[in-house]
C-alpha cells in the first residue's frame, strides 16, 4: 500500500490543501483517542468538517490515511531541509539541529500515545506496525543516513557504515529517559536537561567518528 502524502489527482478540481491538513489533523487525533480500529473513515470525515468523499478523494483508504498521517508528524518536527549539509556549516551544529528535533518529536504527547498503540497492537496487526514504521522511523533513518553518507564523504567524519551509524545516533537520543517516558515512570525531558543530553550525545559521536 502506497504512504505517499499526495496522491495523484484525477479529472476534476485540485485538491484542497488546506482540507488535506485538516483530514490528516483528524486522523492523528482519533488514532491516537480511539486507535486505528476504533477510528473510521466517517468518524475521521466528521472530526475534519469534510464529507467522506472529499476524505477518500484525498487518501485511497485508511491505511494510506494512517500511514499519510504518520509521515506528516515526523515531517513537523523533522523536515527534510534538516538533512541537508551546507558547505558553511560544521557538522557538530547540523547534529546538534537533528538532535533537537528528534528528542523533541519521540518525546511528544502525540508520539508516546502512538507508539504506545503500536506495542499494544504489534501481537494484534503486525501489517499495522509495519506500515508505521515504513511511514515513520524508517523514513527518518533514511534520510539521517544519506546525511552521514554526504558527511563521510566530505570528510567531515570517518564512518564505514552510515546505516548502523544512523541507528546509534537516533538510540543515543532516545536513552533510557524516552524507554521510562514511554512506560509512564518519567515526565518528558525538557528544557535544560533537554539540550545538555542532546549536546552530550554529540560530543559522544563526534568523539566516535571524528575523521
Amino acid at each position: 500500500m502506497s504512504d505517499n502524502s499526495f496522491p495523484t489527482s484525477g479529472p476534476g478540481r485540485p485538491k484542497d490543501p488546506a482540507k488535506r491538513k485538516a483530514i490528516l489533523e483528524a486522523a492523528k487525533n482519533l488514532f491516537l483517542r480511539k486507535g486505528y480500529d476504533g477510528s473510521s473513515m466517517d468518524a475521521i470525515a466528521s472530526e475534519a468538517g469534510v464529507s467522506k468523499l472529499t476524505v477518500y478523494s484525498h487518501f485511497t483508504d485508511k491505511e494510506t490515511l494512517f500511514s499519510a498521517a504518520v509521515k506528516a508528524k515526523c515531517e513537523e518536527q523533522l523536515p527534510e531541509l534538516l538533512f541537508e549539509l551546507p558547505a558553511d556549516v560544521s557538522i557538530e551544529k547540523v547534529l546538534l539541529t537533528i538532535g533537537r528535533s528528534f528528542h523533541a518529536l519521540i518525546n511528544s504527547r502525540e508520539s508516546v500515545e502512538l507508539h504506545r498503540v503500536m506495542v499494544a497492537m504489534a501481537t494484534q496487526d503486525p501489517k499495522l506496525s509495519r506500515m508505521f514504521y515504513e511511514a515513520g522511523p524508517q523514513q527518518v533513518l533514511q534520510e539521517m543516513t544519506g546525511l552521514l553518507s554526504q558527511a563521510q564523504q566530505a570528510g567531515k567524519l570517518a564512518i564505514e557504515n552510515p546505516l548502523h551509524a544512523a541507528e546509534h545516533f537516533f538510540s543515543l537520543i532516545k536513552g533510557g529517559h524516552n524507554f521510562r517516558l514511554l512506560i509512564g515512570c518519567n515526565p518528558p525531558l525538557e528544557g535544560a536537561e533537554a539540550e545538555q543530553h542532546v549536546r552530550e550525545v554529540v560530543e559522544l559521536f563526534m568523539r566516535a567518528y571524528r575523521p
